[in-house]
Parts: structure tokens; sequence; C-alpha cells
């Protein structure tokens, strides 16, 4: 049942990978493949689940510090041939049609930010047959990376929506980051890349530990 509570968010903008998108263990491991691949030492899973949602090339290059900038256009090739392979193997978290549906039918704007390119934005909702459910979307490769603000600035231009009425929701300090730049509210998912116990620093309304908690803190507060 829809909630009778007055609506606090009028615009809702969801991270991609790791919040909605279970791709993170696989985004982790294609970053070290492609470090190795051009000679340098092979990251952490730790550093390389860090730079998850920054823009592709700042995070790769972060996570590669003894790889030459010149080697950045075969870094990035690699990545990308290593994420090609295995991301048929990518699915939505079990539960996220059902919230977006229930978000849907209480007229949110519902959007996206993330660090994705719009090629593979693109190629991720028509993949699982979410292009119709998102009103509006912003890529790092249009506006700005993550933690600016630019993206969410955007959405709000876009949609006529004030900061004060705006919800970012995401997996990373990246995504929590950029709405506290935005000057907008936060949603933490702690299922994601990023380990939660840095999310309170940035202040976000809630942390949830499932997508069932998110839809069921969404129902209930936004």
């Amino acid at each position: 049942m829809p909630s009778s509570r007055p609506r606090q968010f009028d615009l809702i903008a969801f991270d991609w990978d790791g919040t909605l998108f279970d791709s993170t263990a696989i985004i982790t491991r294609c970053i070290q493949r492609a470090v190795v691949d051009v000679g340098g030492q092979e990251p952490t899973r730790e550093a390389a689940s860090y730079v998850i949602g920054m823009a592709l090339m700042p995070a790769l290059a972060h996570a590669a510090p003894d790889v030459s900038p010149e080697k950045y256009p075969a870094l990035g090739e690699r990545y990308r041939h290593h994420y090609i392979a295995h991301q048929n193997d990518i699915s939505l978290f079990e539960g996220v049609l059902p919230l977006l549906h229930a978000l849907k039918a209480r007229h949110h704007w519902l959007t996206v930010a993330t660090g994705k390119s719009r090629h593979g934005l693109n190629e991720a909702l028509r993949d699982v047959e979410l292009r119709e459910v998102f009103d509006g979307s912003r890529t790092a490769d249009e506006t700005a990376g993550k933690p600016s603000p630019l993206m969410l600035h955007e959405l709000m231009r876009e949609f006529g929506v004030e900061p004060e009425r705006t919800l970012m929701i995401g997996d990373t300090t990246h995504d929590l980051q950029m709405a506290l730049n935005a000057g907008c509210a936060s949603v933490g998912v702690s299922y994601g890349a990023h380990e939660p116990e840095a999310f309170h620093a940035l202040k976000p309304r809630h942390v949830a530990h499932s997508v069932q908690d998110l839809h069921d803190w969404l129902l209930q507060h936004a």
C-alpha cells in the first residue's frame, strides 16, 4: 500500500553499480586485471573497489599509481575488454524492480547519477529493460565525475526541483559526498563497494543493509 504520509522528496537519484546493479565484485576484478595487463602492480580488493563510482579514467589512475599516464589508454581498453567479457554475468539486485515500481506509483521523479559512461549506462538500461522506468540520468562523461555536484545540479535543474526536495542514494562515499556538495539529502547502502563505517561523517539520513531495508525506509520516509 502506498504511504499516506506527505512526500518529502520529489526527485530521487540512484547510483547504478553497487546500488541497483550487482556489479561490484566483477568491476573490482576487472580493474585488478587491467592494471596487471599494462604492467602495474595488482591493486588490493579494497583499493580497486574504493574507486568504483568515479569516472573511469580517474578511477583507473587512482587504482594504479605505478602506471604511467602514457599507458592510460591501454589501461582503459583492458578494463573495457574484461568488463565486456563478464557483463552478461551481472544483474539487478533482487528487490530492485519492486522498489522502483513502488516509487513510480508515488510519482517521484526517478533518475540515475552514475560514474558510468553514457554508452555503458544506455546498454545496461537496455539489458535490464529499465529505460522507461527512469525519468532522467546523468553520466560522468557528459557532466563531471563524482563527488562533483554537477550531475545532481543538472538533474535538479532539468526537473525544477530544489536541493531540499532531492535525495541521492548510493553505495560509496563518492555518492554521499556528491549529495553533500549539492546540498541534498542522501541514503547509503552497505551492500556495495564501500564499507558503511565511512558513511557516517557524510551524514546520510539512513544506511540500508539490503534492498528490502532500502525499500521499507523509502516508503516510510521519502
